[in-house]
């Protein structure tokens, strides 16, 4: 009876390999979720920092704008930073990385202001509006051409003309004017032969991102988005 002995070993290593198991799944998604906050965060920066600018502050178009890409641009430049420490690189490739990162930054501010694909606007004359568009507009949809690069602006400025022309009185207060500032201040985003959760991000994010977003039916079903006047 003294030689009777029970061997716990199996059954030890049982219970904690589980417990690894269990902790490997939840790390991935730990660093999964920090890696798309990193990633986002600096287009919240960029846009929903210059609406706030431009719309609580009233500082103006461009310094709103620039404002909101000097701050992305140091953003850009801390990751660059962190990421060469932990590289264990020298100062001076620091540095590197650093400008570098502010660079695209900037670089990719300039290139929202002027360009837009063919595939991403319904007509070349929409395309031919689009530097009408209010500057942050620009910025907001070629950030949404990243992630939705099926996206397509129907219409932005308009006329007097061409809501006779779509059998609509002419709305005096349409954002889709030119306004004082010299800038279109709404554009329409295509909805159809998308899917409804699709369309419904869309609207959600424009909305979070400071915009005033609507799903309306005009002549068609779209999803118009507007930046406001300064108070």
């Amino acid at each position: 009876m003294n030689d009777l002995r029970i061997d716990y070993g199996p059954l030890r290593d049982a219970a904690e390999q589980p417990t690894g198991g269990v902790m490997w799944p939840r790390r991935v998604f730990r660093v999964v979720v920090v890696l798309a906050v990193l990633a986002v965060l600096p287009f919240i920066v960029l846009i929903r920092g210059g609406v706030f600018a431009y719309s609580a502050w009233g500082v103006g178009t461009w310094p709103a704008l620039i404002l909101a890409a000097l701050t992305t641009a140091f953003l850009l430049g801390a990751y660059a930073w962190l990421v060469g420490h932990r590289l264990g690189a020298g100062q001076g490739l620091q540095r590197l990385f650093t400008r570098g990162a502010m660079g695209v930054g900037v670089a990719y501010v300039i290139y929202t202001l002027v360009f837009v694909a063919s595939a991403n606007v319904k007509s070349e004359a929409v395309r031919a509006e689009y530097r009408s568009l209010h500057p942050l507009l620009r910025v907001a949809s070629s950030a949404l051409v990243l992630v939705d690069p099926a996206s397509v602006i129907t219409d932005a400025g308009r006329t007097p003309e061409d809501y006779w022309l779509m059998g609509l009185p002419p709305n005096e207060a349409s954002l889709h004017f030119e306004q004082d500032d010299g800038f279109v201040h709404a554009l329409d985003l295509r909805t159809s032969a998308r899917g409804e959760l699709r369309n419904r991000a869309v609207e959600l994010a424009f909305w979070a991102l400071g915009f005033h977003s609507l799903r309306h039916v005009g002549t068609a079903d779209h999803l118009h988005v507007s930046l406001r006047l300064p108070r």
